[in-house]
């Protein structure tokens, strides 16, 4: 690859760095990364069904498999294929036939390697053919996009295929199920979200994630998951960067490496951690005691392998992650890390960028433009009123069931003259602060605007009539909007008869 390389007419596209630099080199080279990738999958491929092999060659029925040193095994053991009641092996044929169809296409996928490597063209020109949909602009936001869209869609498939191996396809292995575990089809798996996403927020247990302890929630959640990968590959392949994207994301080869070695390193620290402390998804008929790394032998276990090797791994990406992102940004600002120095200005140092996704997106802007702050057509009067309902609606249950009389029957009319006394004073110091500002600033300085994708205050509200109009809005808001809550909180025994009558 070298000799080609070296007589490429795109010898000024190539980096000049060493070759310990890797797929670095071919950074602006389409053709040559897409035959470094295929290659790399080839490898991977061939790796799975050869290891496969191996273990086989080795496995003994009479010992557990954590004990044994293995890692493929137990996985495809997880998976239905080859085990009975108790996770008995009784058939290891499944696992000859699973390393020959990784083996197979293994050696396509180098054959394609080395073609795109040495024969194939160094650059792939982005055109609506078939080839052309390998061909690619770093910078061009859409492109990558899309590629994002058909990594996703491809990543949801793979995890409906494992819906698919549990619910028609022979079932997959439950610890849980008598007789110490078998292979079981699941029939019903859990789609309602409440369920399925409250692992995230540690609703099932501290262990979050990792607490999950049924099939059901398993598939069920390969569904969501599987649903919301495709669903988003479609919407980014049929769509464009948001503005608040191409503003604070960076365009470059570098910088995509960085994103995605991150991810994985988030993938590993998670795998990590889920073999470690779950009995469901790993069972320790097959992984060893869950909370060890080492069978009773003191050998260690599968369980111990797959962990150490998933936080060792996950580590040394994220330390990549970093070194790329630092790379990625310190280009993109100007440094050329060559001459270790910057080789454009970087704009005015003081002139700082606070843009996020949160605060630059699109859904944001337009939900600051729809606030009544911003919101065209309406009067001071009017905006003063809707601002002052929301904070007096919500200012007095503080007061109520937190006050020093929160156990006192007068608890809400308590609360109800606490906020109404706090909304009295934020009156008051909206009506200094119009005072003090617009009378100074009519003839004086002009307001200063915010930036062109932010929402302005109305002009309305930059006199001092219209300030006070919407401090007196405020006021009645305000106070008008504690009394509805003060209401609501005397008469919920009310509402809760009229709920339960309807029910």
């Amino acid at each position: 690859m070298t000799a080609v390389i070296s007589e490429s007419p795109y010898q000024k596209k190539i980096p000049n760095v060493g070759w310990w630099s890797g797929n670095f080199r071919l950074v602006n080279l389409s053709g040559k990364l897409l035959g470094a990738h295929v290659a790399h999958a080839g490898l991977i491929v061939f790796w799975a069904g050869a290891m496969t092999l191996f273990e086989i060659s080795r496995f003994n029925p009479d010992v557990p498999m954590y004990e044994q040193g293995l890692i493929i095994l137990p996985h495809l053991a997880t998976l239905g294929f080859g085990v009975g009641a108790g996770g008995e092996v009784i058939d290891t044929y499944p696992y000859f036939v699973i390393a020959v169809l990784h083996i197979i296409p293994s050696v396509i996928l180098g054959a394609g390697g080395i073609y795109h490597s040495l024969l194939g063209p160094e650059v792939l020109e982005d055109n609506p053919t078939l080839a052309g949909l390998f061909g690619y602009d770093w910078k061009d936001k859409d492109k990558m996009t899309t590629i994002l869209g058909i990594h996703l869609t491809i990543l949801g498939l793979g995890a409906w295929l494992l819906v698919a191996k549990a619910m028609f396809w022979g079932g997959v292995f439950d610890p849980w199920a008598l007789g110490g575990g078998d292979v079981r089809i699941i029939n019903h798996p859990t789609l309602n979200p409440g369920t399925i996403f409250g692992y995230l927020f540690g609703a099932h247990g501290s262990e979050g994630m990792a607490a999950v302890d049924n099939l059901e929630d398993v598939i069920g959640g390969h569904i969501w998951v599987g649903s919301l990968c495709i669903l988003g590959g479609f919407f980014h392949i049929l769509t464009k960067p948001f503005a608040w994207a191409e503003r604070v994301l960076i365009w470059s080869g570098e910088a995509y490496l960085s994103y995605s070695i991150g991810a994985i390193a988030y993938m590993g620290f998670l795998a990590a951690y889920f073999v470690s402390v779950n009995n469901t998804v790993y069972p320790e008929v097959f992984y060893g005691p869950v909370g060890t790394l080492e069978a009773s032998t003191g050998l260690v276990s599968a369980r111990g392998w797959l962990a150490s090797f998933h936080f060792v791994l996950a580590v040394l990406f994220i330390c990549g992650h970093i070194w790329h992102a630092i790379r990625a940004r310190g280009e993109a600002a100007g440094f050329d890390f060559k001459k270790g120095d910057m080789v454009r200005p970087a704009g005015n140092p003081q002139t700082g960028n606070l843009a996020t996704p949160i605060n630059s997106s699109d859904l944001t802007l337009n939900l600051l433009k729809n606030l009544p702050i911003y919101r065209p057509g309406l009067s001071s009067l009017s905006r003063g009123l809707e601002i002052g309902m929301a904070h007096g609606y919500w200012l007095i249950g503080p007061f109520a069931k937190l006050g020093p009389l929160r156990d006192a029957e007068m608890a809400n009319l308590v609360g109800l003259l606490s906020a109404s006394g706090l909304i009295v004073i934020l009156t008051v110091c909206l009506s200094i602060y119009g005072s003090a500002t617009f009378v100074q600033r009519l003839e004086t300085v002009p307001r200063p605007r915010f930036a062109t994708t932010v929402p302005n205050v109305p002009e309305t509200l930059q006199t001092l009539e219209g300030w006070s109009q919407f401090s007196v809005g405020f006021l009645i808001g305000g106070v008008g909007g504690a009394f509805f809550a003060y209401l609501i909180l005397n008469n919920l025994s009310v509402f809760q008869d009229i709920s339960n009558s309807l029910g």
